[in-house]
């Protein structure tokens, strides 16, 4: 056997949910591009968990389903008001919904249809919990959901407390379609690894929020916020970058190992990111980051990511540095349930091997005599 570090190139799994070929982004077969500029998150929720975009009647009854499963238990909300003060809230996130499970009365029911429910509430609630925590921290009580707002709109306003612009609620809406599904990214492998030993849907969305959490996978849009921060004005891009570029640091939201001619859905978050940034009276965010874009694309030939531009989209919608993966999870629960039901549905346990570099020969030694 020979390792392939990093699992490169490896084809894991059989899959009708998502398609990379040839840097082209496909979900249930159809263009990224055409559901970016036509289609709603829910219409895209409903293609991932059904291989298909809904009829009008069955988008309508998903809507409702999400909206009416939108609240939280609220001794899951009592249990976010005991968390320590300071933490990530992706370590939030993680812890509740974990908790979410103990109140689940279907979280052992294996069925087709049990996990299908479940995936509506983690759905819905997933929103709710990170508006809650938001809030919740900042001492601030958290707003209910309206059952009948989109998950976009619904989230914006859980956070806020009040109503968010038909600007931001398209804004949020595409970036969560943009982010939806990528295939086996890492946080969708560690969720089929997991759910393929047959363990609850809660376990394996664990597993998943726990992998998004890294800034190799989606705390990267986080690290490209902090150093949009840390640089500060225009005239400071320049002798940034190339200080980073001289001591061979890696610069966050650049390069993507299944797109060796750019990320189809940065360009997207670029438009996104003029329009709202010039909206919101900082161009200079959209600036700074063009300036990074053509510097490191020049000299290193390394294209910008979706977690490149989105952090000045994030940004512009008022939304705090440390949110923006948990946003990312609310997006990705779609693909990640998607994959967990695509498992059950065929399962076969995934354990692969491990090329073995240590020592043989040895023996036990009495050990008094080590």
């Amino acid at each position: 056997m020979t390792a392939t570090r990093g699992l490169e190139g490896i084809v894991a799994a059989e899959s009708s949910i998502c398609s990379i070929v040839d840097g082209v982004l496909c979900y249930g077969g159809i263009n990224i591009d055409e559901l970016a500029e036509h289609a709603t998150f829910e219409e895209v929720v409903y293609l991932l968990w059904h291989g298909a975009l809904p009829k009008r009647d069955q988008l309508e009854t998903l809507k409702k389903q999400l909206g009416e499963a939108a609240a939280v238990p609220a001794e899951v909300i009592d249990s976010i008001r005991k968390y320590p003060q300071g933490i990530h809230p992706m370590a939030a996130l993680r812890t509740a919904v974990s908790s979410l499970a103990l109140y689940d009365k279907e979280a052992q029911d294996m069925s087709p249809e049990a996990n299908y429910r479940k995936a509506i509430r983690l759905m819905a609630q997933t929103p709710t919990l990170i508006a809650a925590y938001a809030r919740l921290r900042k001492g601030l009580e958290p707003v209910a959901p309206k059952a009948d707002y989109t998950i976009a709109k619904n989230f914006l306003y859980m956070l806020k407390g009040e109503e968010p612009t038909e600007t931001a609620i398209k804004a949020l809406d595409v970036a969560l379609i943009l982010h939806a599904d990528h295939e086996l990214n890492a946080s969708t492998f560690a969720a089929r690894v997991t759910v393929a030993t047959l363990t609850d849907i809660y376990s394996g969305i664990v597993s998943a929020i726990g992998t998004l959490k890294g800034p190799l996978h989606g705390g990267a849009n986080e690290a490209v916020a902090k150093m949009l921060t840390e640089i500060g004005t225009m005239d400071k891009v320049e002798g940034y970058v190339r200080n980073k570029l001289d001591n061979k640091e890696k610069i966050m939201g650049f390069g993507h190992r299944v797109y060796k001619d750019g990320d189809p859905r940065a360009k997207w978050l670029k438009q996104m990111s003029k329009a709202l940034t010039a909206q919101i009276g900082r161009p200079e965010l959209y600036e700074m980051s063009v300036k990074i874009d053509d510097m490191v694309t020049g000299e290193k030939g390394l294209k910008p990511n979706v977690d490149f531009y989105s952090a000045s989209v994030y940004i512009s919608l008022g939304l705090e540095i440390d949110l923006f993966t948990p946003i990312f999870a609310i997006s990705r629960m779609s693909g990640w349930t998607a994959h967990i039901m695509e498992q059950y549905e065929n399962n076969r346990l995934i354990r692969p091997r491990a090329d073995y570099t240590g020592p043989v020969g040895k023996h036990y030694v009495p050990i008094d005599q080590r």
